[in-house]
């Protein structure tokens, strides 16, 4: 298990942070295979049970589908300690780069997620060229 205390109540958890990177894939107008298998391999590695991926994944996507703003997925990972904010940080970069470019709107996307999350622009630059190493 990543992080994420198992609980009755967890897959709500999953579901909010899968939104979030879901929201992410999806800004380029280009959601991937590859982007969906990084965001449930994330979402397992939380601590999901893999019987329970499919129907977290369905309710991310209605929230994704549903909301007109990234306030709504930031809540669950605001309140994680600054070491899986960091987590999901990296799975965030690791969605942008799996098409080995980032455009405007993910970058964009990205430096507001970090204020919303409180992480700091060294940090989010320091993550984004880990990433961009390790995937380009």
């Amino acid at each position: 298990m990543f992080f994420l205390e198992k609980n009755k109540n967890n897959n709500d958890n999953f579901i909010k942070i899968a939104a979030l990177l879901i929201h992410a894939a999806k800004i380029d107008q280009d959601y991937t295979n590859l982007e969906k298998k990084i965001i449930e391999q994330t979402i397992i590695n939380l601590g999901a049970k893999e019987d329970d991926l499919e129907f977290i994944m369905k309710k991310a996507n209605e929230i994704e589908e549903n909301s007109n703003q990234i306030l709504d997925f930031t809540r669950e990972v605001k309140s994680l300690e600054n070491e899986k904010k960091i987590k999901i940080i990296e799975t965030l970069w690791k969605i942008i780069y799996s098409n080995k470019e980032a455009d405007i709107f993910e970058t964009n996307l990205m430096r507001r997620l970090g204020g919303l999350l409180y992480i700091d622009n060294k940090t989010l630059g320091d993550i984004k060229e880990k990433i961009k190493k390790n995937i380009l």
